[in-house]
């Protein structure tokens, strides 16, 4: 018997994760981290106490049995280990990058409390990236029940909800209005922290189970929600368009050449390749580019406009460093690419530069007052401390907001902000039809997105009559059917 490990026994340090050198990086989009090897993956497995209150799952979105797939990586069984995380995750290579588990399975990990906390997300990502180099992927026998799903949207809570409907044995098409699938991951992330051919290779295993994909179908204009249910013979529909308008200050100057929003930024880069030299993407870029946000998206505008050829890269931001919402990796990586960063400030407007663009932004001074509904100290303005900032371009990275297309287009019932308002089981107001992730919730990060997703998926099969060993009774089961399900046969009355 193996002896029970202590937090005495594990190795003390976190296994550091090898890095592109920064000075290098700046000028590429290959990606930062080069994630761990067999080794480094062993060694840091090592350190999870097999805790068996398990915390770290409560504190996953999707509940990942992380004890499980890590204590298969210490028996060297790595496809084992891609075996139970493919029970509640197919997108182990994408949590595993861009998922903030220091806020999430990290932060409640009982090793966490003495040392640092267990890298749940460099282990995910090393099974991940083993299973995409392998080629692995869980088909389990599907029995077609003969339902239809129409999933709106192709980002990670679309992706997770049509997987689970898919094993499910119902006929699965995901629309996207893009000309390629993954939503978010594909548009609003880039290379350096996400790559491409990772977010492809699990949309491949997606259509491996059965879902079919139908891009440049922007729904509310072809057709519309109430047509997919009426006219074109979905049983149930999932929308997950998540919250991609965006929002800008306000202020003077707004409409200037010169200004655009992270979002339209990351979109002509990541999507739409303005990147690579043989696509001829227009992409506007200036010399001095200063960026509003201080968020994970306006991290990755900054590093972006680096990347791109920018000569300096300004983060300006209302609050200090310590209210920063980005993911402290992302700061610091930042930091290390030279990105030069601005507290405490924010913009009142941008400066003409008499030609209808951008030649500055004049900002004002801030102070940080009492918290906010956010538990963040609010930012005050310093009276008397407006100064000019010059620049020559400015992205705003400040929040985004629900796409109205949907709400404009259906009898959908909305929240006050224009969110789809749903019910605990993400049912909508429209029979048939839920929703969920970002365009519920507000923006959100991709595993929650994915819970809303398979939480939705749950509400569908309710609502199709379909049984769902996640919500069977608890108790003696025969055949592993609850005896209240006995002698009970399903059938479909012919239209």
């Amino acid at each position: 018997m193996a002896k029970k490990k202590t937090i005495r026994t594990i190795p003390q340090e976190r296994t550091p994760m090898r890095e592109q050198e920064a000075r290098a990086r700046a000028k590429n989009f290959e990606e930062v981290a080069c994630g761990y090897d067999v080794d480094e993956a062993l060694r840091e497995a090592e350190r999870c106490l097999l805790c068996p209150d398990q915390p770290c799952v409560a504190g996953c979105p999707v509940g990942i049995d992380i004890p499980g797939f890590i204590r298969k990586i210490g028996e060297k069984n790595t496809r084992g280990a891609y075996d139970v995380i493919a029970e509640t995750n197919l997108l182990a290579a994408v949590c595993g990058r861009v998922c903030p588990q220091e806020t999430q399975c990290e932060e409640v990990c009982t090793v966490g409390e003495s040392l640092e906390a267990v890298a749940i997300g460099r282990l995910e990502r090393f099974v991940g990236d083993a299973a995409i180099r392998e080629g692995w992927v869980n088909v389990p026998h599907i029995e077609p029940n003969g339902f239809r799903i129409g999933i709106v949207g192709s980002g990670p809570a679309g992706m997770a909800c049509a997987a689970d409907m898919a094993k499910a044995g119902c006929e699965v098409t995901v629309f996207e209005a893009f000309h390629q699938p993954g939503g978010v991951l594909k548009y609003g992330i880039p290379d350096f922290r996400l790559p491409n051919e990772v977010v492809d290779a699990e949309i491949e295993n997606l259509r491996k189970i059965g879902v079919r994909f139908e891009c440049n179908t922007l729904v509310g204009r072809l057709f519309t929600i109430e047509q997919m249910v009426d006219e074109l013979g979905f049983h149930a529909v999932f929308i997950g368009t998540g919250a991609g308008y965006p929002s800008m200050l306000g202020v003077p100057g707004d409409s200037l050449n010169g200004v655009l929003s992270a979002n339209e930024l990351l979109t002509r880069c990541n999507l739409m390749r303005a990147r690579d030299a043989d696509f001829d993407t227009p992409i506007p870029l200036g010399k001095r580019v200063a960026v509003i946000g201080a968020g994970n998206t306006a991290m990755d505008a900054m590093r972006v406009c680096l990347r791109l050829g920018a000569e300096k890269v300004y983060c300006v931001y209302r609050r200090s460093r310590d209210e920063c919402p980005a993911r402290a990796e992302e700061v610091h990586h930042a930091e290390q690419e030279g990105i030069e960063f601005h507290w405490l400030t924010a913009p009142v407007a941008i400066l003409d530069d008499g030609k209808g663009g951008v030649r500055g932004m004049r900002c004002i001074r801030m102070e940080l007052g009492a918290p906010d509904d956010s538990g963040r100290r609010r930012p005050v303005p310093v009276a008397g401390s407006e100064f000019d900032f010059e620049c020559d371009q400015v992205v705003y990275a400040i929040g985004t907001n629900a796409n109205p297309i949907i709400g404009q287009t259906s009898r959908l019932k909305l929240d006050k902000r224009g969110y789809i308002a749903t019910d605990e089981d993400l049912a909508t107001s429209m029979p048939g039809v839920f929703a969920g992730g970002d365009i519920v919730t507000g923006a959100a990060t991709v595993i929650e997105a994915m819970g809303a997703g398979r939480k939705a998926a749950r509400g569908m099969k309710a609502y199709l009559g379909l049984r769902d060993p996640a919500r069977a009774a608890a108790g003696e089961t025969l055949f592993g059917i609850d005896p209240g399900e006995h002698n009970f046969v399903r059938l479909r009355a012919a239209a």
